[in-house]
C-alpha cells in the first residue's frame, strides 16, 4: 500500500473501521488493479470489484488478516497484532522517505479521529518511544520554534477537540528525535531535555483528560526522564505535580499524595508555580483520603506560596500557576471537605477568570458546585446540575475526567434515592 495512503486522515479512518469498500476502490484509484488486489490478498478479483462497489463485505478475521498481510497494511491500523513482515517504523511518528511533518501530523490527526483505539494508541506510542530511546546520560540548530510551539501548548485547548490539540503536539515532540540524537552542547541539550519535558507532559495531561490512564503515566515517565536529564528541578517538580492528578482524579487518593509530596520535596520552599501547584495538589490528595488536618495545612502552604508567587509564573497556562487554577484547586478541595462555603466562593472566582473556550474546566467546576448542593442535602438539584453539565457538553469532552468526576457525585447518592427521578436521568446520561 502506498505510504501517502496510511498518512491520508480518510483512509486512516477507513481501516480501523475495516471498510474495505473505501480501502479498495481508493487503492484502485491510485493505480492498483484489483487483480493485483485479489492476487496478493488470495481472492478472486470478482469479489474484490464487488467490495470495491459496496455490493460485498469483508467480515472473516482471516480475511481481514490476509488483506493485511497482502496489501502491507500495519496490523495496528486494522485492530490486529503487528504482523510478521512488518518494520515497526511504519507507525513510527519519524520522518521517512520524504514524509515532512504535516503528513506525520495528519497521519496522527486520522488515527485519534475515532478516539484512542488501538491504531492511535500505537502511534502515540511511538512517538514517545522515538524521543524516549535518545534521552540517556551521555546524548543528545535552532531551538526557538521548538521552544516558542512548548509555549503556545501550555495555553491549553482554546475550544479545540483534546484529540487535534494531542495529534499536534506529539507531531511537534517527534521533531525534537533528530536534534537529540546528535552531540550538542551542554546548554543546548539541556533546552532540548527541557522541551521535551514540558510537550511530554503536557501529551501527558490531554491523554489523562481524555481518560486514558497507562498512557498518561507513560508519557508522565517519559517527561520526567527529559526534566531531570534537563537539570530543571522546577519543570521536574511540575512534571511530579501534574502526574499525582491521575491518581487522584481517578480513585487512588494515596498515590496521588506520595507524588504530590515528591513534587513539593523537588520544588523547595520557593514561593514558585510548581511549588504552588503540588500543595494545592497534596492539599485535593489528603481531602479524598480523609485527612483533614493535613489538607487544611497544605491549603494553607498553597495559599501563603500564591501570595508570593513572582507575576511571571502567574499567566494561566498548563505550565504555569494563574489565579483561574489556583481556584480551581481549592474548589474541589473544599468541596471534598464539606466546606461548601469556600468551595463556591472558588467556583465563582475561577469561573470569572475562565475563557469561554475553557469547556473541561467550567464543567468540572459546575460538577463541583452540584456537589456541593449533594453535600447540603439537595441531591436531586445536585443530579439535575451534573446531568445538564454533561448534556452540554460538545462531543468528544463526555469522556475521561469530565464523566469520572460526575460519574464520583452519582455513586455517592446513596442507594436508597437511586429510584428518584432525578438520579435515574443522572444515571442514565452516564450510561451514553
Amino acid at each position: 500500500m502506498p505510504r501517502h495512503l496510511l498518512a491520508d486522515p480518510a483512509f486512516v479512518r477507513a481501516l480501523y473501521e475495516r471498510d474495505f469498500t473505501v480501502v479498495f476502490a481508493t487503492a484502485h484509484d491510485v493505480g492498483i488493479s484489483f487483480n493485483r488486489i485479489a492476487e496478493a490478498c488470495a481472492l478472486k478479483a470478482e469479489r474484490v470489484s464487488q467490495i470495491a462497489r459496496g455490493a460485498a463485505s469483508v467480515t472473516a478475521l482471516a480475511t481481514v488478516e490476509r488483506i493485511a498481510d497482502g496489501l502491507r497494511i500495519p496490523g495496528a491500523l486494522l485492530g490486529l497484532a503487528a504482523q510478521p513482515w512488518e518494520d515497526t517504523a511504519v507507525l513510527s511518528t519519524e520522518s521517512h522517505h520524504g514524509d515532512d511533518p504535516m503528513k506525520r501530523r495528519n497521519l496522527l490527526r486520522g488515527a485519534l479521529a475515532a478516539g484512542l483505539t488501538a491504531p492511535a494508541l500505537a502511534a502515540l506510542t511511538a512517538a514517545r518511544t522515538d524521543v524516549d530511546q535518545t534521552l540517556s546520560p551521555d546524548v543528545p540548530q535552532d531551538l526557538a520554534d521548538l521552544e516558542a510551539a512548548a509555549e503556545s501548548y501550555g495555553y491549553g485547548y482554546h475550544g479545540q477537540q483534546p484529540t487535534r490539540v494531542l495529534a499536534d503536539m506529539v507531531t511537534d515532540f517527534t521533531t525534537l528525535r533528530p536534534l537529540l540524537t546528535v552531540p550538542q552542547p551542554a546548554p543546548v541539550r539541556a533546552r532540548l531535555c527541557r522541551t521535551a519535558g514540558q510537550m511530554a507532559g503536557m501529551t501527558a495531561i490531554v491523554l489523562h483528560d481524555l481518560g486514558s490512564r497507562r498512557e498518561s503515566r507513560a508519557w508522565f515517565a517519559t517527561a520526567a526522564r527529559a526534566a531531570a536529564e534537563s537539570g530543571d528541578g522546577q519543570l521536574y517538580a511540575w512534571v511530579r505535580a501534574r502526574e499525582a492528578m491521575v491518581p487522584l482524579n481517578y480513585g487512588a487518593p494515596k498515590a496521588a499524595a506520595g507524588l504530590a509530596d515528591q513534587a513539593r520535596h523537588a520544588a523547595g520552599t520557593r514561593p514558585t508555580a510548581a511549588a504552588t501547584l503540588a500543595a494545592a495538589v497534596a492539599a485535593r490528595a489528603y481531602a479524598l483520603n480523609h485527612q483533614p488536618e493535613q489538607a487544611r495545612a497544605a491549603l494553607a502552604a498553597a495559599d501563603a506560596l500564591m501570595a508570593r508567587l513572582p507575576e511571571c509564573e502567574r499567566s494561566d497556562t498548563w505550565l504555569t500557576y494563574g489565579e483561574q487554577k489556583h481556584h480551581v484547586h481549592l474548589s474541589h478541595a473544599f468541596t471534598t471537605l464539606g466546606d461548601t462555603g469556600r468551595a463556591r466562593e472558588s467556583q465563582a472566582r475561577a469561573l470569572e477568570l475562565s475563557a469561554p473556550t475553557s469547556t473541561m474546566t467550567r464543567t468540572l467546576l459546575n460538577i463541583d458546585g452540584a456537589a456541593c448542593s449533594h453535600h447540603d442535602g439537595e441531591s436531586e438539584e445536585a443530579c439535575r446540575r451534573t446531568a445538564a453539565a454533561l448534556t452540554g457538553l460538545p462531543d468528544g469532552y463526555r469522556t475521561g475526567l469530565v464523566r469520572r468526576r460526575a460519574l464520583d457525585l452519582y455513586e455517592a447518592i446513596p442507594a436508597q434515592h437511586h429510584h428518584e427521578r432525578a438520579v435515574r436521568e443522572l444515571r442514565d446520561v452516564l450510561a451514553v
